[in-house]
């Protein structure tokens, strides 16, 4: 659909709904619709094998947290920007989850994947902040990151949201410069909770059904429309059942706005 819009005497060109009726607004990123986490090379490797067979049609989210073997993090963070600049990267669909704000090494990865692959990473994750100071923090970091290494692009970021603390500032979060996408982190979400929430909502249907998950689900999506960020819902459990994945990305979308 296509609307003509009149400014003065003259006619403008045509205009599509969403540029007229949201003019000045941040306009939301188009992104797949779908994100695949890996951390070994391994895993990394035959994720990219399926994305490039495909043809470009999910995202890979190349792991430093859970990834890196401890005492190694060097060496993952090195691996990364390797497989980023590799030939089977050919869609440039793949981002990287740094280490978290309280583990020291989130800086290293900053400084070797950023210089090494900032021109090449579709986006950098940021998992488990409990403050908008801290995001904004690690933002600045890469920001910084990017000016040195005399990188133009804005590199975007995407914020797991799976602490309580996150959830109570997630409206200053959504409005921090670069963010793409708010991600709400189920099973971290659900284990900070102390046993108050199951685990058997960790699946459907109490991953929807649960009073403290759908109020940590709402408040995210409403605070990331607000500022023009891409909600994303958590990840799936029952990749083995086609149809359940269907109707859990059907419902997380139809019924929180995912």
């Amino acid at each position: 659909m296509e609307q003509i819009r009149i400014k003065g005497t003259s006619m403008s060109k045509l205009t599509h709904p969403r540029e007229a009726l949201f003019e000045g607004e941040k306009p939301f990123p188009i992104i797949p619709a779908c994100e695949h986490f890996a951390g070994s090379e391994k895993l990394i490797t035959k994720a990219l094998e399926l994305q490039n067979k495909l043809g470009g049609l999910f995202d890979i989210t190349m792991d430093c947290e859970d990834g890196a073997q401890t005492g190694k993090e060097k060496e993952h963070a090195e691996l990364i920007v390797r497989l980023q600049n590799s030939e089977l990267n050919k869609h440039k669909m793949s981002g990287v989850r740094i280490h978290d704000y309280t583990n020291s090494f989130w800086k290293q990865d900053v400084d070797i994947i950023v210089p090494g692959a900032g021109e090449k990473i579709a986006y950098i994750t940021i998992p488990k902040p409990t403050r908008a100071a801290q995001v904004e923090e690690m933002i600045t970091y890469i920001q910084k990151a990017v000016q040195k290494a005399g990188i133009k692009r804005e590199i975007p970021i995407h914020v797991l949201i799976e602490t309580n603390g996150a959830l109570q500032e997630v409206e200053k979060i959504a409005a921090l410069p670069w963010l793409q996408v708010l991600d709400f982190g189920l099973m971290d979400f659900i284990s900070g909770h102390h046993g108050a929430i199951p685990a058997s909502c960790m699946k459907s249907p109490g991953q929807f059904e649960h009073e403290l998950l759908r109020r940590g689900k709402a408040n995210l999506v409403a605070a990331a429309l607000a500022n023009g960020v891409i909600p994303a819902h958590n990840v799936t459990l029952d990749l083995k059942n086609q149809y359940q994945t269907y109707k859990d990305a059907k419902r997380a979308h139809d019924d929180f706005g995912f």
